[in-house]
């Protein structure tokens, strides 16, 4: 007889993945290529949140005649460290610098030293500068650090694609769920709206309308979410209308179950194959909408770190490989990752191709 856990055989309750989520797990985590992306994806988004911690021309801590200060977190004036002006102490200014070190006084800075808008003066070459000591990536055009601006516009990518994912996602599942559940002249209206929104071209009514508005992220998110439900609308009204009609579904009617609940409750629970296999997907495509709209000079304003911005930058200055090498890896790092991990979900929940691993 097999011997069961301590905390069955004691009667405690069992918490825990179902048996059938467990097998969708193994089946992911046998998918090497996709679950060791998971983890390098895991690992990247979860530095890139500490942004401010990782490059920051401000110090992290410092000791000044005894007392300690956090500048990470509260803006102190020059004054008081000795120096003439109310403003902000500048950290990286030699006279505030050598205040800060002189006799028991030390500052401890981020491993890079700069942020996405510092701007080093100190440069003796025309910008942009090839990395060096100081700049480890080199700079660009205007003397920001590239490094700085690759790290917190790897973060603003991840996070816009996965708010636009989750808005694509949640729009997507209420219009394909009223759409399939309803059918008739709902169904038939929806389709034809729909139809007739997919054949505009995207990308010119997103250019006009980035030019006529101005350009923020709240903004962007907005215009991106008008065409991002779409693709999972229809994967989400199938699966409704071939639901609708089966057995638990009717008994639930004719039991007096409101529509609602049947559709929270009952069917879309079992339709959530494709929405999970296509979130990966669609957090690509926000990615990359964002990243040509701001090579095209039409999205975040400066000087709020962009990819689409650096890659706009390299195509003026040809010359600065460094510049290009380093954005081209990091956007399709980024891209690959997520595409191999979606790859990895969708094998895991595809009963066809679950006993499939590489």
């Amino acid at each position: 007889m097999e011997r069961q856990p301590l905390r069955n055989r004691l009667g405690w309750p069992r918490f825990g993945l179902s048996e059938e989520a467990r097998k969708k797990w193994r089946a992911f985590r046998r998918n090497r290529r996709g679950y060791y992306s998971l983890i390098v994806l895991t690992v990247l988004v979860g530095l890139s949140l500490f942004a401010e911690v990782l490059a920051n021309s401000t110090p992290l801590i410092l000791r000044y005649e005894g007392e300690f200060y956090l500048p990470l977190l509260r803006e102190y004036p020059e004054t008081a460290f000795g120096g003439d002006f109310e403003t902000e102490a500048d950290y990286r200014d030699p006279f505030v610098l050598g205040q800060l070190t002189a006799g028991d006084n030390w500052v401890l800075f981020p491993p890079v030293v700069w942020d996405y808008k510092a701007i080093n003066f100190a440069v003796d070459r025309p910008h942009p500068s090839p990395p060096s000591a100081v700049n480890w990536l080199g700079t660009d055009d205007r003397g920001r650090d590239v490094l700085a601006r690759l790290i917190y516009g790897f973060r603003l990518s991840i996070l816009f694609g996965l708010v636009l994912a989750l808005i694509g996602t949640v729009v997507g599942i209420v219009i394909g769920a009223v759409q399939g559940f309803l059918g008739g002249w709902v169904d038939l209206s929806g389709q034809r709206v729909i139809e007739i929104w997919s054949a505009m071209p995207a990308l010119y009514l997103l250019i006009i309308l980035s030019a006529a508005l101005t350009p923020s992220i709240p903004i962007l998110i907005v215009l991106l979410s008008l065409f991002g439900w779409m693709g999972l609308s229809v994967y989400v009204r199938a699966e409704f209308l071939r639901a609708r009609n089966f057995d638990y579904v009717r008994a639930a009617r004719a039991m007096g179950v409101r529509n609602w609940a049947i559709i929270a409750k009952h069917i879309l629970p079992n339709t959530l194959t494709p929405v999970i296999t296509l979130f990966p997907v669609q957090m690509s495509g926000a990615i990359v909408g964002l990243t040509s709209l701001d090579f095209l000079n039409l999205g975040v304003p400066s000087p709020t770190p962009s990819l689409g911005e650096l890659l706009r930058q390299a195509k003026g200055n040809v010359e600065a490989w460094w510049i290009s090498l380093t954005t081209f890896l990091v956007l399709v790092l980024m891209v690959i990752l997520i595409n191999f991990v979606g790859e990895a979900i969708l094998k895991a929940f595809d009963p066809r191709r679950r006993d499939v691993g590489e």
